[in-house]
C-alpha cells in the first residue's frame, strides 16, 4: 500500500455492519412546477367549479322558497276554518258553547289526505268543545289581538300546522269616563284549528320538481355550450399554433400580431422579441464563422505555399527560411484559433453561468503581468506593474479577467515600438476599482475607438500581425462583469508621434450584480 492509499479504509471491527437494499424502492415524485397544465381545462375547472357548487345551493333555496309557497294557500285555507268557527261560539247562560251539527263538524273535519283537528277553550283554559290533545300556544303567544295568528307544533309526535284566535267575549266591554274603578280584564275563548302538513309536503316536492327537473336537463347543455365556447375562444392559439409550426427552420420574421386576440398580443410581442434577438445572434455567428474561415484562409495558405516551396528548394538556405516562415505561419493561425476559442468560451458564458466570487485585483493583475514579463524582452519593452497602497476588491470571474488582462498587455506589445513601454495599473476612484493599462505606441484615433472592440476590425495602416479579436474578447469580458472600457491618450506620453493609448476599465462595487452580456 503506498501513502495515497494509507488511511484510506478502517479497520475490520470499525466497518459499520452491511444494510441490505431494499427490493422496491419509489420513484421520486414529479416536482410540481415540472407537471404541463391544460389552460382549457383549468378554465372549464374554474368555470365548473362554481356551477357544480351553486348548483345545490339553489337545490337548497329552491326548496325553501316552495315550502313558503306552498305553506300560503294551505294558510289562507286554515285561517278561514278558524274564522267560521270563531264566529259559531257563544256564550249561553254564562257557560261556552259552539254551535257546530253533526254536518258542520263532517266539513270541518274533511280532508282527503290531511288530519284536520279543532279545539274550543274558554278564558280559564277548559276544554269546551274538539280536540283534547291538540297543545295550547305558549305563554309568550297567549297573549295576542283578535288577529288569527300560526304555528308549528306536534299531535302524538305528528308535526301540525296550527291556526289560533283569541275570541272576544265581550266586544262592548270597555271603561266609564265617569268610573274611576278598573273593570275587569275581557274574556277571551281560544279557538284553534290544526291540520297535518303532507299536502304543503306535496306540493312543494311538486314545485321542486317543476324547478329541478328542468335543471337536470339545462345543466348538460350549459356545459356542452361552455365546452362549444371555450373550444371557440382559444381556437385562436390553435391557429397560431398552426402557423408557427407551418414556417420554415430559418424563417425567424416577427409574427403579425394583428391576426391575434388583444389578449395574446404581449405574448406574440414577447414571442416577436425573441425572434429579432435570435436572428441577430445567428447573423452574428455567420458573420462570425465567414469571418474566421476568411482570417484563417490566410495562414493557412501561406504554410501550403511555403511547404510546397521548402519542398522544391535545393539549397539549405532557401530550405531553412521557408521553414521560419511556416512555423509563423503556424504561430499565426494557432494564436488565431485559440483567440476564437476564447472569443467563444467567453460568449458562452452568461448562458453556462458564470460564477463570480471576490477577487483582489492587484494580486491577479501583478501575477498576469509576471506571465508576460519574458515576451516584454523579447519585444524589447519595459513592462510594469504599479500597485494600489490598498487591497482592490472586485467581484468576477478569475478565469476570464486573467483572459481580459493578457488580450489588453498582448495588444499593447504588439503595437508599442521596440525601446517603448507599457503598465498595468491598479487603482480605486471613489468605490469604483479602475484597471488600466497604458503604453507608448502610435496610440487610436478617435473615430477609431468605437470600432476597434469589433470583431476582426484592424486599424488602417498598421503593420503589426495580429487577428482582430484581442479587443472584442475584452469587451465581451468586460460586458459580463458590468465593467466600462474606455480608450484615452496616454497622458504621459511625450512623443507626437507615438502618443500612446490607455485602456481603462471601470469595474462596479462588489455588491452589484454584474450586468450579462446579450
Amino acid at each position: 500500500m503506498n501513502d495515497r492509499d494509507a488511511g484510506l479504509a478502517p479497520p475490520d471491527s470499525d466497518l459499520p455492519a452491511a444494510v441490505p437494499e431494499p427490493l422496491y424502492v419509489p420513484p421520486n415524485p414529479e416536482p410540481e412546477e415540472s407537471i404541463q397544465h391544460s389552460l382549457f381545462g383549468e378554465i372549464l375547472d374554474w368555470m365548473l367549479a362554481p356551477l357544480l357548487l351553486l348548483w345545490p345551493m339553489s337545490i337548497a333555496i329552491t326548496y325553501l322558497v316552495a315550502k313558503s309557497i306552498a305553506n300560503q294557500p294551505f294558510d289562507h285555507a286554515l285561517e278561514d276554518r278558524v274564522t267560521v268557527l270563531a264566529q259559531q261560539v257563544r256564550e249561553v247562560d254564562g257557560a261556552i258553547a259552539t254551535r257546530l251539527p253533526a254536518s258542520a263538524r263532517d266539513i270541518l273535519r274533511a280532508d282527503d289526505v290531511d288530519s284536520v283537528y279543532f279545539q274550543v277553550l274558554d278564558a280559564r283554559g277548559l276544554h269546551v268543545d274538539g280536540d283534547r290533545e291538540l297543545p295550547r300556544p305558549r305563554e309568550e303567544e297567549s297573549d295576542r289581538d283578535g288577529a288569527v295568528h300560526f304555528r308549528n307544533d306536534a299531535v302524538h309526535g305528528t308535526p301540525v300546522r296550527v291556526a289560533y284566535l283569541y275570541v272576544n267575549l265581550d266586544p262592548l266591554h270597555s271603561m266609564d269616563a265617569a268610573t274611576p274603578v278598573e273593570p275587569p280584564p275581557p274574556r277571551k275563548v281560544l279557538v284553534q284549528v290544526a291540520e297535518t302538513l303532507e299536502k304543503r309536503a306535496l306540493l312543494a316536492n311538486e314545485i321542486i320538481k317543476g324547478v329541478i327537473l328542468p335543471q337536470f336537463i339545462i345543466l348538460p347543455v350549459i356545459l356542452a355550450l361552455v365546452w362549444f365556447a371555450l373550444s371557440r375562444g382559444l381556437s385562436p392559439l390553435a391557429e397560431l399554433q398552426e402557423r408557427i409550426r407551418a414556417r420554415s427552420s430559418d424563417d425567424l420574421s416577427p409574427i403579425d400580431s394583428r391576426q391575434v386576440p388583444e389578449e395574446i398580443s404581449p405574448l406574440v410581442g414577447s414571442l416577436n422579441e425573441m425572434l429579432g434577438r435570435l436572428a441577430q445572434t445567428i447573423d452574428m455567428q455567420k458573420r462570425f464563422i465567414a469571418d474566421a474561415a476568411h482570417q484563417m484562409k490566410t495562414p493557412l495558405a501561406g504554410m501550403r505555399m511555403q511547404s510546397e516551396l521548402a519542398l522544391r528548394q535545393v539549397d539549405p538556405d532557401e530550405i531553412h527560411r521557408s521553414l521560419e516562415q511556416l512555423a509563423k505561419s503556424s504561430e499565426s493561425a494557432t494564436r488565431l484559433v485559440n483567440q476564437l476559442l476564447a472569443l467563444a468560451r467567453a460568449e458562452n458564458q452568461p448562458h453556462a453561468g458564470l460564477a463570480f466570487e471576490e477577487l483582489k485585483l492587484g494580486a491577479l493583475a501583478r501575477a498576469v503581468v509576471q506571465d508576460w514579463v519574458q515576451a516584454s524582452f523579447t519585444h524589447d519593452i519595459d513592462l510594469g506593474y504599479e500597485p494600489h497602497d490598498e487591497p482592490v476588491i472586485i467581484a468576477g470571474n478569475a478565469m476570464m479577467l486573467r483572459e481580459l488582462l493578457s488580450n489588453l498587455i498582448d495588444n499593447a506589445l504588439r503595437y508599442t515600438p521596440a525601446g517603448g513601454s507599457v503598465t498595468v495599473r491598479v487603482r480605486r476612484d471613489g468605490e469604483h476599482a479602475l484597471l488600466e493599462v497604458e503604453d507608448t505606441g502610435p496610440g487610436i484615433a478617435p473615430a477609431e475607438r468605437a470600432h476597434v472592440f469589433e470583431r476582426f476590425y484592424r486599424i488602417l495602416g498598421s503593420s503589426a500581425t495580429g487577428s482582430g479579436l484581442g479587443l472584442a474578447i475584452v469587451r465581451e469580458i468586460a460586458q459580463q462583469h458590468g465593467a466600462e472600457v474606455d480608450i484615452f491618450n496616454n497622458p504621459r506620453s511625450l512623443s507626437k508621434k507615438y502618443p500612446g493609448s490607455l485602456f481603462r476599465l471601470t469595474f462596479p462595487p462588489p455588491d452589484t450584480e454584474p450586468i450579462d452580456a446579450d
